[in-house]
């Protein structure tokens, strides 16, 4: 298991489907990439890059997403998805990001992550089921 670092790097490829539209997914009417799976593939790429190094006891749950969709790309071209961990604070994780397809920038802004231990989260989360 590494060590997170500042300056560690993910990419990541996705095809646009039919079924990643904003049509399909219920934000817009049109068939190009939908922002909500645009800002899923980003929060993706930085769960798995803080998860390959991680204990097996601990994980990252998302916290803030600052995305500009800034162009629309149409079913069938490949987004690249690209986060850089950018500052580390304890247990907080900030993440520059940016999205390109395959002609231009697609999507940039930033997201942060929190380091958790599972149970004890879980635990947090389930005691709402059954508040004292």
């Amino acid at each position: 298991m590494q060590e997170l670092k500042v300056g560690m790097e993910v990419k990541k490829d996705h095809l646009v489907t039919k079924a990643e539209t904003a049509k399909s997914v219920g934000s817009g009417g049109l068939e190009v990439l939908a922002t909500p799976m645009l800002i899923a593939w980003v929060e993706n790429a930085a769960y798995e890059m803080a998860e390959l190094c991680l204990p097996e006891d601990s994980t990252t749950v998302g916290v803030n997403m600052n995305l500009d969709h800034i162009a629309a790309t149409p079913i069938g071209m490949k987004v690249r998805v690209k986060v850089v961990l950018k500052n580390i604070d304890s247990r907080r994780l900030d993440f520059e990001v940016e999205a390109w397809d395959t002609v231009q920038k697609v999507g940039q802004g930033t997201h942060q992550r929190f380091v958790v231990q599972k149970q004890k989260f879980m635990d947090k989360v389930q005691k709402k089921n059954n508040p004292e």
